[in-house]
Formats: C-alpha cells, structure tokens, sequence
C-alpha cells in the first residue's frame, strides 16, 4: 500500500507558533509530497495569514471552525485531509530533518495503523523548557515512558507526536471530548478495535512546551485529574505506577516532618533522590541552572498530578461519580 501522509495540526491563539513549525517543514526533505492540515479551533488570534506565507513552499490546507477543543479539531482534520495515513502534532512542536524519513520507512518495513513517537528538547528551548522537558521524559521521574519502546507493553501514542491511519480513524471515529487524555483513551480504543500501536525509536519531535511554572502545574494536576477516569474507562491499562506520584507526595510530608520533630536522618532518602535528580539533570544538560530548575519542576511535577490522581481516585474510583458531572472542565461539548 502506497503511504500518502496527511500532518493534522490543530491551533489555538498560536500565530507565532505555526510560523516556526512550518519553516521546520521546509528544512524537512521527503522524496514525496505530503499535506499539512491547519485546523484553527476557534482563535481569536488568526494564523491564516501565516499559513499564506508558506503557500507556495508546502502543500498545505487551513480551516477555520468553532472552539470545540484539539480533540474533536483533530477529528475535523482528518475528515478533511487527503492522506490515507494522519500524522497528528501540537503546534508547539518543531521537527527534525530526519523525522518523515524515519516515519515512512519503519512503516514499510514493519506496518502498524497507529505509532507515537518521544519528544525531545532543542537546543534553542529556554532552561525552564528543558527542566521540564527533563521531568516529563527521564526513567528517574516518569520511567521514561514517553521515550522508550520497552517501558510499556502497549505504548499509548500522545497526541503532540502521533500516527494514525485512515482506516483506524474511521473504525474508532478518532478522539473523544475530554482533554487531556484523549489520546490514551483513543490508543485504547485502536487496540480494542484489533489494530497495533507502537513506538517507532528516534521517530522525536522538539516539543516547547509553551509554558510557566503555572501553566505546568495545571497540566500535570489535569493529568493526575484524568488517569482515573481512564482506569474506569480501560480497566486493563490500571498499573500501580500511576500512583508513584500519590506515593511521593506521602514520602515527601513525612520525610520532613521526621526530620523536624524526630531525627534529621528521616530525610536523608528524600534528600539523596534530590540529588540524584539535580545531579543527572545537570549532567544530561550541561547546565547547573537546569539541574536547579528540574528539581523544581519535579516537585511541581509529582505534587500537581500526585494530589491531583489521588483527589480523582476518591471521587471516580471510591464514589464512583461520573466523569463528566464531577469534572466538567476537563470536557468539552
């Protein structure tokens, strides 16, 4: 079967974002033509005009419709694209040369109707980016689930770097309304539906990671928010690694609390994986400021989405409330 890629970007407000992806685009050579879907989900703030400007250099369509959430944006994407095999993207990610290439030939060789790929820090990335670039895909923090084939048995594709053929598309009906996890819960949905999903090794994207020390702690608490829900949606993918964050939380307030009404000693294992994730960090990046930074954002990390999960599991898992009455903001309708 001939391969005819269709990249599915949905934005929001991100002009400047869609510029610098699609010069990535440029510097990305494939021996065949590929299409480049923007979906611009109801932005106030118009990358139509960017879009223009790469007209004559890639093949490239725009859409404008109604806020209704990357979901269901991606979904409208695909409905409209030309390919007969979606590559779906955030628009804060940029690519490598090589990225297509690596892509298109891992599925000739060995062909799977849905893949996902790591995501990587580019050197331009500000030290805050990498940090959390660092905590999000490390084996010390996340057990670099995001990164490596053999960390899980089934790899569930993100959606800032994931594959998807027309056929899996219309068999499932793609993504579903909440947000986050609506990529988890659609790599559930391909797999029930009898087709694979794997993790093509090197196939990365520089993610940006548009984000503030704020802004990071509400994604990981929604992240924490949803895991639950999809326990109760998939029962199967339930693993007691979804609860290391909840752990650390626990380890962290008793570790200091030892250590400040009994014995110093009590803190002396928090303290040395501190330093373990300053030291690796600093190593693996080159910079003491990032080091620095990565112990931050490890602890905004794992509190965020550690109560977060914990919090959920309560309400879905003990109560067993419904999803959408009891966190309404995590769907869309």
């Amino acid at each position: 079967m001939q391969l005819n890629y269709s990249f599915i970007i949905p934005v929001y407000n991100r002009p400047q974002e869609i510029e610098e992806l699609l010069s990535s685009f440029i510097a990305m050579p494939f021996p065949h033509p590929y299409e480049i879907v923007i979906v611009e989900d109801g932005s106030s703030l118009s990358s139509e005009d960017v879009v223009k400007q790469f007209a004559d250099l890639l093949q490239i369509s725009y859409y404008y419709k109604p806020n209704s959430g990357p979901g269901d944006s991606r979904n409208y994407g695909m409905r409209k694209a030309k390919g007969n095999y979606f590559i779906i993207l955030d628009s804060d990610c940029l690519m490598p040369p090589h990225y297509l290439k690596t892509v298109d030939t891992f599925l000739n060789n060995t062909y799977v109707d849905c893949f996902g790929g790591a995501d990587a820090a580019h050197e331009s990335f500000t030290p805050l980016q990498k940090a959390i670039n660092y905590v999000m895909t490390s084996f010390f923090t996340t057990g670099g689930i995001r990164g490596k084939k053999t960390s899980v048995s089934k790899f569930e594709p993100r959606s800032f770097n994931m594959g998807i053929s027309k056929e899996a598309f219309q068999k499932t009906g793609g993504f579903s309304k909440i947000h986050p996890g609506e990529d988890p819960d659609l790599s559930q949905r391909i797999n029930k539906a009898g087709y694979t999903t794997t993790f093509i090794p090197n196939a990365y994207v520089f993610h940006k990671r548009r984000i503030s020390w704020k802004k990071f702690y509400i994604q990981v608490k929604k992240f924490g928010t949803v895991r639950p829900i999809l326990n109760k949606w998939h029962p199967h993918t339930a693993k007691l690694t979804y609860w290391f964050p909840s752990f650390f939380v626990i380890f962290a307030i008793l570790s200091v609390l030892g250590g400040l009404l009994y014995h110093w000693v009590a803190i002396v294992p928090l303290a040395a994986y501190v330093l373990l994730i300053f030291f690796h960090a600093t190593l693996q990046n080159k910079s003491l400021q990032i080091g620095f930074l990565s112990v931050v954002a490890l602890f905004v990390q794992f509190f965020g989405y550690g109560i977060a999960f914990l919090k959920s599991s309560f309400f879905i898992g003990l109560l067993n409330k419904a999803p959408e009455k009891q966190f309404p903001h995590l769907f869309f309708k």
